[in-house]
């Protein structure tokens, strides 16, 4: 669920000088304790670009200054710790830091917990007698059947069934619900929403905040629940046994001078495959709250992680990332989510490219299916790139990688990408064409590396 270019969690797993290889968000907080937005306009936005386009068959020069990088509260406080920041979906973030390698710190998150931060992430209010029907004409999701304090996966959608971006949905209340969406999207995705809001003026009032400055941040791995359950400032606010993935709670947390943060939304999910929460934080206690688990989780269960590490997390989870995994061509039905279409919209249809998309979930026999789909990969020899071609045994071309490096947990490479189907068969034997050279493939059921989400149904939830 996240675009743009970040330096390949490939190059950067090599081995540190010690020899070692190094859909769901919150929902139950008080809705008067969420910053609103107070503009003349219906969204908030970062200052567009001042560089002039270039005229018409004019070359754009390479001189020409980018817009300057945001910052997420937590900035300083990566510089401090020894992040090693990099330009990302508009902002400055740390792409690993100094105390591990990527490879550490991927398996420092597996064994132990880390910390990422994700502020750089779209947050959104939509509330009002229409915003349910909004989300459902955007969304395949069956918002009728999302309890309160639970979230689901989905997807924006456009006419033709493409995925615009991928989101998680929250429900707050009866007529309220928090959205979250990828930051390299961001002005896509806001003028996306303005235009279907919009278009349904007069079918139910809908109050829409961009949450700009809300923090956000991920606590993932094993010991996250022992580390955020010591932090509560009030134990009885919320039973992480009983906080199952994909569920939400409001809670607060004990700071450093002995006082209770202000409530921030406690959301059992993840972006690695793990255990683990996502944490939405006032603007003003953010950097308060990370201190507060640093300090609680100390260095010998908790560290920082960074964008590389998230990225073969992720991987491995068999998670996609916007713009590489997903796009505005790409269905769900051919990206493998077909799970993200509701039950009842099945029938009923009503969201953006319907036609399409429940076309596509028919058996092929009656005219349904698609003619590619995402499947994992394992590959010998050096690992694929994302762009690599997917060849059958035969020579010829029927996919193409989407996202590869080598798994630090497996120890052998591995990629997701699209394969023509009649070949996306787990087992089946392809090549991808590496540098030049075709190297063996076989593909591969994922997620790569068993999830272990703190579910509810019996034997799901780590002991």
């Amino acid at each position: 669920m996240r675009k743009a270019n970040i330096t390949s969690a490939a190059k950067l797993l090599r081995p540190s000088s010690s020899g070692s290889h190094r859909l769901p968000t919150p929902k139950s907080f008080s809705p008067q304790r969420l910053p609103t937005l107070t503009t003349s306009q219906t969204y908030t936005s970062r200052p567009p670009s001042t560089c002039p386009a270039p005229p018409p068959g004019a070359r754009r020069s390479y001189s020409t200054p980018s817009p300057p990088l945001s910052k997420t509260a937590l900035y300083d406080l990566h510089v401090s710790s020894g992040g090693k920041m990099v330009p990302f979906a508009g902002y400055s973030m740390p792409v690993q830091y100094s105390d591990l390698s990527v490879g550490d710190s991927h398996r420092w998150t597996r064994t132990h917990a880390s910390l990422f931060d994700v502020g750089h992430m779209v947050q959104h209010m939509l509330s009002g007698p229409g915003a349910q029907a909004l989300l459902e004409r955007m969304t395949p999701a069956g918002l009728t059947q999302l309890e309160p304090s639970h979230s689901t996966l989905s997807c924006l959608l456009n006419e033709a069934g493409g995925i615009v971006d991928d989101c998680v949905i929250t429900r707050i209340g009866p007529e309220r619900f928090y959205l979250v969406t990828n930051a390299a999207c961001r002005e896509k995705d806001l003028g996306y929403i303005q235009a279907e809001k919009e278009k349904m003026a007069g079918m139910g009032e809908v109050e829409w905040e961009v949450m700009d400055g809300q923090g956000l941040v991920a606590l993932q791995g094993p010991r996250s629940a022992e580390v955020l359950g010591e932090a509560l400032a009030r134990v009885e606010e919320v039973d992480l046994k009983k906080l199952y993935f994909g569920q939400c709670k409001e809670a607060s947390v004990k700071l450093a001078d002995g006082r209770r943060s202000e409530k921030v939304l406690i959301s059992r999910a993840g972006y690695t495959g793990e255990d683990g929460f996502e944490v939405s934080i006032p603007e003003a206690e953010t950097v308060e709250v990370v201190r507060a688990l640093l300090r609680i989780g100390g260095e010998d269960r908790l560290r920082w992680a960074g964008l590389g590490a998230r990225d073969s997390l992720r991987l491995e989870a068999g998670m996609c990332l916007y713009g590489h995994d997903l796009d505005d061509t790409t269905s769900p039905v051919e990206a493998g989510l077909s799970w993200v279409v509701g039950k009842g919209r099945k029938t009923g249809g009503g969201f953006h490219g319907a036609d399409v998309v429940l076309r596509q979930l028919k058996p092929k026999k009656e005219g349904g299916g698609v003619e590619r789909r995402r499947v994992g990969f394992t590959i010998e020899g050096a690992p694929a790139r994302e762009g690599a071609e997917v060849v059958s045994e035969e020579g010829q071309v029927i996919g193409k990688i989407t996202s590869g490096c080598p798994s630090p947990t497996l120890s052998k490479n591995i990629a997701m990408g699209y394969i023509k189907s009649g070949f996306n068969k787990s087992g089946t034997k392809v090549g991808v064409v590496v540098r030049g050279k075709k190297r063996a493939a076989q593909v591969t059921k994922m997620p790569f590396v068993a999830s272990r989400y703190w579910k509810q149904e019996a034997g799901t939830a780590p002991a």
